[in-house]
C-alpha cells in the first residue's frame, strides 16, 4: 500500500511538473530563434559594411548605408560594434 501511495504520489507531480518545464522550454527556444536572427541581420548588415568599403566607397558613405541597415537592430550608429581607428 505504502508504494502504491508513493507511486501515485510521484506520478501526480510529475504530471504538474512536465507542463510547467515545457512553458519555458518553448520560451527559451523561442527567445533564441529570434536572438540568432538579430544576430545574423546585424552580421549581414556588417558584411555590406565591408563589402562596400571594399568597392572603394568612403567611410562615411558606408557607415550611413550601414546606419540604415541597422535601424531598429542594434545600439548606436555603427548597429552595436565600435572598433579604435
Amino acid at each position: 500500500m505504502r508504494k502504491l501511495l508513493l507511486t501515485c504520489l510521484t506520478v501526480s507531480l510529475t504530471a504538474f511538473a512536465v507542463p510547467s518545464h515545457a512553458k519555458d522550454d518553448a520560451a527559451t527556444s523561442q527567445h533564441r530563434k529570434e536572438t540568432i536572427a538579430q544576430h545574423q541581420a546585424i552580421a549581414e548588415a556588417h558584411t555590406a559594411a565591408a563589402e562596400c568599403l571594399r568597392s572603394g566607397k568612403d567611410e562615411k558613405t558606408c557607415h550611413e548605408e550601414l546606419a540604415a541597415a541597422c535601424k531598429g537592430l542594434a545600439l548606436g550608429k555603427r548597429c552595436g560594434m565600435r572598433h579604435a581607428h
